[in-house]
């Protein structure tokens, strides 16, 4: 079963903060677990709207996941922790013309 696996999933120092990801791509373990139990996508749909990756690749990166789910987990917490403070500290660009537009009205 690791072999398998193995051939599907790489982990690289260099590539996606060395996040375990599908062989060959950028696309990390932890996007299928979001777009698979937070998208409620099946594995098809996944293959579907990313047509370069297979469906063997999804499913070793699910069963990926379930051999690692405290790790993948907390990642999963971290980048959207890391997206909350990201988006708090950068205002969108709309806010900030609404902003203006309110002050000038004043």
């Amino acid at each position: 079963m690791t072999t398998v696996i193995s051939e599907h999933i790489q982990i690289t120092p260099d590539v996606c903060g060395g996040k375990p990801r599908i062989a060959g791509h950028r696309i990390r373990v932890q996007d299928i677990v979001i777009w698979y139990e937070h998208l409620k996508m099946s594995p098809d749909d996944i293959v579907y709207h990313y047509p370069s990756i297979g469906l063997a690749d999804v499913h070793a990166a699910l069963a990926y996941y379930y051999d690692h789910l405290d790790e993948i987990r907390q990642d999963i917490r971290t980048s959207e922790a890391f997206a909350r403070e990201v988006a708090a500290q950068t205002p969108s660009i709309l806010q900030r013309q609404l902003q203006a537009r309110n002050v000038r009205a004043d």
